[in-house]
């Protein structure tokens, strides 16, 4: 599922309105979006008994933020990695231009 049809859901939920096949149908239409009834279904039938404030809270609870420090740590060396190969295949391309012209 795309998530063009669970943003319809959040936005249709927002605007206090009820959650159903045709409005989805709508948003995603006045979105620009083609709707897929096959995938609005799913969605309808995925979101019964959910609780959509409560599943919002728990996604943006903070442990969910530990992991993001520590992936910032990550490219930090990549980059450094990653400019050291950029000058050396600066170097070989060099190089290999000057064979052809040499």
């Amino acid at each position: 599922m795309t998530n063009e049809y669970v943003y319809a859901a959040l936005l249709i939920h927002k605007a206090g309105g009820k959650i159903d096949e045709a409005t989805v149908k709508k948003v995603l239409e006045a979105a620009g979006a083609k709707a897929d009834d096959a995938r609005i279904k799913a969605l309808i039938a995925s979101l019964e008994g959910v609780n959509i404030d409560e599943a919002i809270e728990k996604a943006a609870q903070a442990p969910a933020a530990a992991p993001t420090a520590q992936a910032t740590e990550a490219p930090k060396a990549e980059k450094k990695e990653e400019k050291k190969e950029d000058k050396k295949s600066e170097e070989q391309a060099a190089a290999g231009l000057g064979s052809l012209f040499g």
